[in-house]
């Protein structure tokens, strides 16, 4: 490198060195020596054709959560409605006046308890004939068999003709038959007028009457008295896709679920108003045909109900426990995104601190997290803050996650309801 000569000549008076200036006009040393400094460091660096080199930026950092297998409890979210475990409609057996109603209504009521009063008055009556016709069915009977046995005496001296015989034993059958018939007609009158005290068939809670003292009923109509139904336990009877159902099958067969407990897995339930029902169900059954119109099938769990909170009809959301996932893999859902296929996706860090993506593959979520079948191994580092200030290939400056959100995350894991698959 030359660095170009200084023509002090061409240098204005003011622009001169000291020693060709008077002394009065000379500036100090420091000052011309500074001067003179940066003009020679600018044209060294004009001479060589260099510019300045800027600053190298900063390597960015990304916080990463270490992923690991470990056993889940798998749940679903299912919609149900509530339904009484018995119920029992008290309908009109005979036709009369209603006298009196002998139940509040809403409240408790035993099997045998009398709810109503049918007026009486004609069963009873047609209970006198038919005890009696009875009556006189039997009288007849002891003096057809007299004669009956007489005969059977006669006839065999030849004191009577065969033809008498034959008459007195027929008398006797029919008079047996009229016993018969006079007791099955008094039975028939007992039962109806039975029938005018109207009684509950259950224990359970009685609703709302639908007559009152003075209503005409009927037994060919059927006339609805008031409804009981026993309420605990209770149904819960739950909607589930058929796709979920068939895909829960799918991981029971392949082994990637275990089973809880066969047909007692175990059920929660949140209210209407978003509150969690305090007892627990047990699951009873899953229904065998799949509602055509909806692609659903009903499953059923039975629930304890002793403060009578959950009423019939009530709908309410059920946490079914499917089963447990021993190796699942779960990564927060803020570090999944999607590539331009739509596929999922997460970003990871390799040993060598360089980032890469990995396409993964969820089935469901579970709380804040997605459950991975495929595309991650455990240990794998995926980046969960900072993903905006990456791309793949870029080195990063690696910070672990709070400790406190991995054990968030097992906890959570095991406990948190899990959603349909998405």
């Amino acid at each position: 490198m030359r660095i170009a000569s200084i023509d002090l000549s061409s240098i204005s008076p003011s622009r001169r060195p000291a020693s060709a200036r008077p002394a009065a006009a000379r500036p100090t040393s420091a000052r011309l020596a500074a001067a003179v400094a940066a003009g020679v460091a600018l044209m060294a660096l004009t001479a060589c054709g260099q510019k300045p080199v800027a600053a190298a930026p900063p390597m960015p950092a990304v916080t990463v959560v270490t992923v690991h297998a470990q056993p889940v409890a798998l749940n679903s979210e299912l919609p149900g409605r509530v339904d009484a475990n018995l119920e029992a409609e008290v309908r009109a057996r005979v036709d009369g006046i209603v006298l009196r109603r002998d139940f509040a209504e809403g409240a408790e009521v035993k099997a045998g308890q009398r709810l109503y009063q049918i007026d009486p008055a004609p069963y009873q009556a047609a209970y006198d004939s038919a005890l009696a016709t009875l009556e006189k069915a039997q009288a007849n009977l002891v003096s057809v068999s007299a004669q009956a046995a007489r005969y059977t005496t006669l006839v065999a001296a030849n004191a009577v003709s065969k033809q008498d015989y034959d008459n007195a034993v027929a008398a006797l059958g029919q008079a047996k038959a009229d016993v018969d018939a006079g007791q099955a007609a008094v039975e028939t009158a007992r039962i109806n007028l039975g029938y005018t005290a109207v009684v509950s068939p259950i224990t359970g809670r009685i609703g709302k009457s639908q007559v009152t003292p003075g209503a005409y009923v009927q037994a060919g109509a059927a006339t609805l008295l008031a409804t009981v139904q026993k309420i605990d336990p209770v149904y819960v009877d739950l909607t589930q896709s058929s796709m979920d159902g068939l895909r829960l099958r799918n991981e029971i067969a392949k082994g990637d679920l275990k089973l809880a407990g066969p047909n007692q897995a175990k059920v929660e339930l949140t209210l209407e108003d978003g509150t969690a029902y305090p007892l627990s169900g047990t699951l009873q059954f899953s229904d065998i045909t799949v509602d055509q119109g909806t692609g659903s099938v009903t499953v059923r769990a039975t629930f304890p109900n002793p403060k009578r909170l959950l009423l019939p009809g009530m709908f309410v959301r059920a946490s079914l426990t499917e089963g447990v996932n021993d190796g699942a893999i779960l990564v927060p859902q803020v570090g999944v995104t999607h590539d331009p296929q739509g596929r999922a996706a997460v970003l990871v860090v390799g040993p060598d601190n360089k980032v890469a993506t990995r396409v993964i593959t969820t089935s469901r979520t579970l709380g804040d997290q997605w459950v991975v079948q495929s595309g991650l191994q455990a240990g794998e580092r995926v980046i969960v803050a900072g993903i905006q200030k990456v791309r793949p290939g870029m080195t990063v400056k690696v910070e672990q996650a709070p400790s406190a959100a991995g054990a968030d995350q097992s906890s959570g894991a095991s406990a948190a309801a899990a959603s349909n698959a998405q």
